[in-house]
């Protein structure tokens, strides 16, 4: 479901491109005219009667049943080549009620995101999808550029893990180059978080906006990147004395604890190595190593059988 208090005055061009590019964006200026008046038409008739439910496929019918009708009586006659209606609704046929995601944008559960502190959209099983992963990231974009807008005085942050996903989709690349330039002025903060640099650098539209806009820079181990560190110092512009704290990292760690280092870098005026050290149980709790996810789960599992902790550390790998 579409909430009708995001369709607050100023927000119709929003709202206009998303149905765009569910839609598929025509080939020319005037087709993408037409239809944006038309969602804006339909927008003002939500504000107008509230007990309307706004789902696409009511937008649909709307579409299928007046838009032909309101283009033929046009004063100047429109085309379709300028503006196929009978594609558009076609392209949408998977949205409405019956297709193959019609429980995508039908909801009529009014969740208000708004008021919610975290949001996480995991899109991993998405990516490869050419239909959904447009849709998704459109969601995704209004959530943010809502939030950002309408809480006042309330610190935002939008957080990209794997950028290299959000980055394979156009729109979202745009996205991310806005929301670097304009995030500060609400308030809010963008982070970008990937394992590798090329991720960024490989997109022209972000590159120099990301890095440009980046006050603070945090790397990890960077050693398999020795041999081309260069590079990477020069775009990311790092001095002689930064570049020797982040080669130096985890190069001469304490043997008898448990830890990484990283390098924090402030608006290039301070920076220094440091390391991070957690309990065991938060490392237990956030680790990705198979194999000791592995061993926990057999540790758990004898706890939960005995209803008491086992004795000793946790059972050794199987070789």
């Amino acid at each position: 479901m579409i909430t009708c208090s995001t369709w607050r005055k100023g927000q119709h061009q929003d709202a206009a491109a998303d149905a765009l590019e569910v839609g598929g964006r025509q080939s020319d200026e005037d087709g993408s005219g037409e239809l944006g008046s038309a969602v804006n038409a339909y927008i003002e008739r939500i504000r107008a009667d509230r007990s309307i439910v706004p789902l696409v496929q009511h937008l649909l019918r709307v579409y299928a049943r007046r838009l032909p009708k309101e283009l033929a009586e046009r004063e100047i006659k429109v085309e379709k080549s300028d503006f196929n209606i009978d594609n558009m609704l076609t392209t949408m046929r998977q949205y409405y009620r019956g297709g193959r995601y019609d429980f995508l944008l039908n909801s009529t559960e009014n969740i208000d995101l708004l008021g919610k502190r975290f949001i996480v959209f995991e899109i991993d099983s998405i990516k490869e999808n050419r239909e959904l992963f447009p849709v998704v990231t459109i969601i995704i974009m209004e959530a943010f550029i809502n939030k950002m807008r309408r809480l006042k005085g309330v610190r935002k942050q939008l957080i990209v893990e794997e950028a290299w996903k959000a980055l394979s989709s156009a729109n979202m690349a745009e996205y991310l180059r806005y929301m670097y330039k304009t995030v500060r002025k609400y308030y809010g903060e963008a982070i970008v978080v990937t394992q590798e640099v090329d991720d960024i650098i490989s997109s022209p539209v972000v590159k120099e906006s990301i890095i440009n806009n980046s006050d603070c820079k945090i790397l990890l181990d960077q050693r398999k990147y020795m041999n081309k560190f260069d590079a990477i110092q020069s775009l990311l512009g790092l001095t002689e004395k930064e570049k020797s704290q982040i080669l130096s990292i985890n190069m001469a760690n304490n043997p008898s604890r448990l830890y990484k280092e990283v390098w924090i870098g402030l608006g290039g005026t301070q920076s220094a190595v440091y390391a991070t050290e957690v309990s065991a149980e938060e490392y237990l709790a956030y680790t990705t190593e198979e194999t000791e996810r592995w061993r926990f789960t057999v540790w758990r599992s004898s706890w939960a059988a005995t209803s008491k902790p086992p004795s000793g550390s946790l059972p050794k790998d199987e070789e």
